[in-house]
């Protein structure tokens, strides 16, 4: 399992954009048959993407983590972005269509993914964090997500939000996660940018259009970079570092943090007059 290291916003402000691609862009994380993961040092969240395209996978013990199995000391927040399939945890099974989502409590030893049709496989996009206590494994169809309606299109950036392990949803130790469409037309996501130093985030984009790209904009608000990201592309974003984007047509993207708090308000905002 690839390893991505903590980054100083001071050394950031000097990367190029091959550089700024190798520390915080996760790509190709979907692989035919396989599940990709990789661990970052950014509160320890793993993220990763299982596309069981034929027959089923099973989450293996990573040896970096030192432990018995996957789930020992973690939780694992699960999200379908593509055909329909099951997630097997400890011999139950939980029937996921797309943008629908799966947590799945600390303790669990056996987790399987499969696809109901190989000719069109399900993309499950995983993302993990440690946790300290135990909840139960909950499945929440996208239908069953809280959903906030955001922006105008007069501003390019109107969005529905999609809540599903939060506060108010999905009970976690640590995992908050959801996903936001943008409305036909619309390009721009999570405006105004904002940072929140008690939790990292990490963006996965899907539903890009074939020959389409994200513009992905990160670092402090007087220091900006941008990243460019294609479909099933993800970026790790640190506390210190915006997060937001613009799309060549529209798009959708899942969001995950993990950190001190469970409280999806908390940030502090960065007027789009004040970034540089």
């Amino acid at each position: 399992m690839k390893i991505l290291q903590s980054v100083h916003p001071e050394d950031f402000k000097q990367y190029t954009s091959s550089v700024i691609r190798e520390r915080f862009l996760l790509d190709k994380l979907v692989k035919a048959n396989a599940i990709n993961c990789v661990y970052t040092l950014y509160d320890r969240m793993i993220v990763g993407v299982a596309n069981p395209a034929g027959g089923q996978l099973e989450l293996e013990n990573y040896a970096n983590l030192r432990a018995n199995y996957f789930l020992e000391r973690r939780e694992l927040g699960i999200i379908n972005v593509a055909g329909d399939g099951a997630v097997v945890a400890d011999g139950k099974t939980y029937q996921l269509k797309k943008l629908d989502c799966l947590y799945i409590g600390k303790g669990t030893k056996s987790v399987v993914f499969t696809s109901d049709d190989a000719a069109k496989p399900a993309v499950f996009y995983l993302l993990s964090a440690p946790a300290h206590a135990v909840y139960p494994t909950t499945v929440l169809t996208n239908a069953e997500a809280i959903k906030v309606n955001l922006g105008d299109p007069s501003t390019a950036n109107q969005r529905t939000i999609n809540k599903y392990i939060h506060l108010e949803g999905i009970k976690s130790c640590q995992l908050v996660m959801g996903l936001t469409i943008l409305h036909n037309g619309s390009v721009w996501n999570t405006m105004p940018p904002h940072v929140h130093d008690r939790r990292m985030e990490a963006y996965f984009y899907f539903d890009v259009p074939e020959g389409h790209r994200i513009f992905h904009y990160m670092g402090e608000g007087h220091e900006t970079r941008h990243i460019l990201m294609d479909n099933y592309d993800a970026v790790i974003s640190p506390p210190w570092s915006i997060h937001a984007g613009s799309g060549t047509a529209s798009y959708s993207f899942i969001w995950g943090m993990a950190g001190e708090n469970l409280d999806y308000s908390d940030i502090d905002p960065v007027p789009v007059t004040e970034m540089i």
